[in-house]
């Protein structure tokens, strides 16, 4: 990274020659190529171009080196306008170069800031200055279930007041012949379940002292920390026989074909149920974790370089009130299956479960930054590891799993 910063403000100067004849074409860069995604970018591209700029797509697939490429493309003397990048440690190495561009002032005059949640705000926000542009909320945890097996096997999601209630109904849903609880074993379903139970169970306390830019050695010992692990453990072994190294989008076809209940992951499961046609509040409901005290709101965005000459750097501020535009965010979430950012959008536009998610993020004390914003990366991995291990080894104990949490720890940020 920091070789690649190196070279980025040289990089910068060579694009500037080259893209000045085309003032307002904005090089675009992202890894989403999903059905799903590509319609929600689209929604941006025709805001865009209607501001009269063009948007020159430059996609790297999931999981095929995009930071590399990214890095590649900057020190290659080629750097994108835009890109799609929420790590806060890339924008700190960017303001050691000189080259973060603040952003806050924008977002102030725009009115903006005014109207995100709070949990977006700290996203967003990297040492006192606004230097992304939010464009994705998600839950990391909700309850999504088929309307149909709920009403076949005579429960209602929608009342479950606890997870004990939640579990109670386990066994009439069986005797209806439906697995009640989906679940994909994977490492990061995994990682993702933990971390969004800690916040559900544990609230506050334990969801900052496990994942926070300052983690507390002492909450492992607590009991919110125990209770967490029983919950964990009680997780799995409502796992069915197929759940071992099932991807999520299968797990959650599971629930839209009716061969289980419902599957407690990101909310990103809408546009899976989206793409089959189905209608939220019809085929299927949504509701948060039973009895939580909080949620973990994933906030994805983008970053700007700032221009190579003023009219890049106009055009990009243009980019940014597209993607911030309350009307926009709207249409955008529905095509990806997100929830609008703007606490304003347009109510007429929101369907159950955005309306569900929106209403819960008015309460700043109930939400959490996705780990990823604010863990350490090896402490983070190595939660993933532990409690990835305790999932799949059923003899293993919650004081075996505290005893390896406490060596990372130790090893990591001690």
């Amino acid at each position: 990274m920091k070789k690649y910063l190196a070279g980025l403000a040289a990089a910068l100067m060579l694009g500037a020659a080259t893209t000045v004849a085309q003032a307002t074409d904005l090089v675009v860069y992202h890894g989403w190529s999903s059905p799903a995604e590509v319609a929600a970018l689209n929604v941006l591209k025709t805001g865009l171009e209607a501001r009269g700029h063009t948007w020159t797509d430059l996609a790297i697939p999931h999981d095929s080196g995009a930071s590399v490429s990214l890095i590649n493309l900057v020190t290659g003397g080629n750097p994108p306008n835009v890109f799609m990048e929420a790590d806060p440690g890339f924008y700190r190495d960017l303001a050691t170069q000189g080259l973060d561009f603040d952003l806050t002032q924008w977002f102030t005059d725009n009115h903006v800031t005014e109207n995100l949640a709070s949990s977006v705000v700290k996203s967003i926000t990297v040492d006192g200055k606004i230097v992304k542009v939010p464009t994705a909320l998600h839950i990391d945890g909700m309850v999504y279930y088929n309307m149909d097996v709920a009403k076949q096997a005579g429960v209602d999601p929608a009342a479950w007041t606890s997870l004990d209630a939640m579990f109670a109904d386990f066994d009439k849903i069986k005797a209806a012949g439906f697995i009640p609880l989906a679940i994909g074993g994977q490492q990061w379903q995994v990682g993702y379940l933990t971390h969004t139970l800690a916040a559900a169970v544990g609230g506050a306390e334990l969801y900052n002292g496990l994942y926070s830019e300052t983690p507390d050695k002492a909450v492992l010992d607590s009991p919110a920390m125990h209770d967490l692990l029983t919950w964990i453990r009680r997780w799995q072994q409502a796992a069915d026989e197929g759940s071992p190294n099932r991807d999520w989008n299968v797990t959650t076809n599971m629930v839209i074909t009716g061969k289980a209940l419902m599957q407690i992951h990101g909310d990103w499961m809408k546009g899976e149920w989206r793409a089959a046609g189905k209608e939220a509040g019809k085929d299927f409901g949504c509701v948060n974790i039973p009895g939580t005290k909080g949620l973990v709101v994933t906030t994805d965005a983008w970053g700007l370089l700032g221009g190579v000459d003023d009219a890049h750097k106009q055009a990009e501020l243009d980019f940014a009130a597209v993607v911030t535009d309350p009307n926009v965010q709207a249409d955008f979430a529905a095509a990806k299956g997100s929830s609008p950012l703007r606490t304003d959008a347009p109510k007429d536009k929101l369907d159950i479960c955005s309306a569900t998610v929106l209403k819960a993020l008015e309460n700043p004390g109930g939400q959490f930054q996705n780990p990823h914003n604010t863990a350490s990366t090896d402490w983070l991995n190595s939660t993933w590891d532990v409690m990835f291990k305790y999932w799949s080894e059923p003899n293993m104990t919650a004081d075996d799993a505290i005893a390896q949490l406490k060596d990372a720890f130790d090893t990591i940020l001690g």
